[in-house]
């Protein structure tokens, strides 16, 4: 059973969008402020990547818990209601994710991917800081 209303849960799920989300804000801004440079949701690279560092042959995607339904997270919960419409279209996200990726690697692209949880208050620093360690131990800069 949902815990919302038929009305309410379309009205929630009209506001959802699929680019320039708040925890992509989150990433650039912070990007932008260390002084990398990028270009967003690339529609010519497969899965359109959410952030494109050109100069590190770089993408990455800014994933969110359900929709991706990232492991172990408690915002990765199926629905209770049509759970056989949600079961088949996250599980398609996810095939989706990982067709996308071996993609990008084939053209040599790195893929990095930060999810949601990863950009909550509490450990939003650690995660954010970590793309500069990794920046620094791939390209040394």
């Amino acid at each position: 059973m949902d815990n919302h209303s038929e009305s309410s849960r379309s009205y929630n799920m009209s506001r959802i969008h699929s680019k320039d989300t708040k925890p992509e804000e989150i990433v650039r801004k912070w990007l932008f402020a260390q002084g990398f440079r990028y270009r967003k949701n690339v529609k010519s690279l497969p899965g359109c990547p959410d952030i494109v560092l050109p100069k590190y042959k770089t993408v990455i995607f800014v994933n969110g818990c359900f929709w991706h339904m990232h492991q172990n997270c408690s915002r990765a919960v199926m629905p209770l209601s049509n759970q056989e419409y949600w079961s088949k279209k996250l599980i398609r996200n996810q095939e989706r994710d990982s067709e996308n990726e071996g993609k990008l690697n084939n053209l040599g692209w790195r893929v990095l991917t930060i999810w949601e949880c990863e950009l909550n208050s509490i450990v939003r620093e650690k995660t954010l800081k970590s793309l500069i360690n990794y920046f620094c131990d791939n390209w040394g800069d």
